[in-house]
């Protein structure tokens, strides 16, 4: 008996395969050299912060050398030293302004860092720095003896540091602590050491805090209900 479906014939050009063998389609091959990359350009914005001009009083004096500054004032002396890419300029004003040299993303956040660095350095000769500490805790009190400052903290001993050069430590009713200078990042490096041998426990409190800081308490476990 006859088949009722007609036969189908494909063409000889047609197989089955990888893309471009079939219906006889060859792909085309782009050569490697004509291969386009699109290339973004990133813009930098001016850094707020950086472009502020720096009061100088007229009881610092200034030594600008190329990428060094030194400051001299009534509490001490300071210097810092400038990467490439920004730069410090004394205008006819008597102001500072540190300006980039280079449109590039480490350039904008250099901008902004060192201004703050040239401000503290001439605000820490003149005016000084000063960084409170509150102890909080039953029988927890320190005191300065000589050139150490002594702390009662709940440990078996009392803990003794020696108060670092250029910095003053001052105690007010036994629980406040006030280290002050003309340095401000030795008198953040020492409050942060003294903080660290007791931080304040998120439970009742206890511990060493700054003045200023907002410690975030947590609610205990509740006792077995009867």
């Amino acid at each position: 008996m006859a088949s009722l479906s007609p036969s189908l014939h494909l063409p000889c050009n047609s197989r089955t395969g990888f893309l471009g063998k079939t219906q006889g389609i060859r792909p085309r091959v782009i050569p490697a050299g004509r291969v386009g990359f699109v290339r973004t350009v990133v813009e930098c914005k001016e850094s707020r912060i950086g472009k502020k001009p720096i009061e100088v009083p007229s009881n610092v004096t200034l030594t600008l050398e190329e990428q060094f500054v030194k400051a001299k004032g009534p509490l001490g002396e300071l210097s810092l030293s400038y990467p490439g890419e920004v730069k410090v300029v004394k205008e006819e004003s008597g102001k500072l302004r540190v300006f980039k040299t280079a449109e590039t993303k480490r350039a904008n956040q250099m901008h902004g860092l060192f201004r703050t660095l040239t401000d503290n350095i001439i605000v820490g000769v003149s005016k000084g720095f000063d960084k409170k500490l509150q102890l909080v805790g039953v029988g927890y009190r320190a005191a300065v003896e000589g050139n150490d400052l002594v702390m009662n903290l709940g440990f078996s001993h009392p803990v003794r540091m020696a108060v670092p050069e250029g910095l003053k430590v001052k105690v007010e009713e036994n629980t406040r602590i006030i280290v002050s200078g003309y340095d401000k990042s030795e008198i953040g490096q020492f409050a942060a050491t003294i903080k660290k041998w007791r931080p304040p426990e998120p439970y009742k409190g206890k511990g060493i805090r700054y003045a200023d800081e907002v410690v975030r308490r947590k609610e205990g476990k509740a006792g077995k209900k009867k």
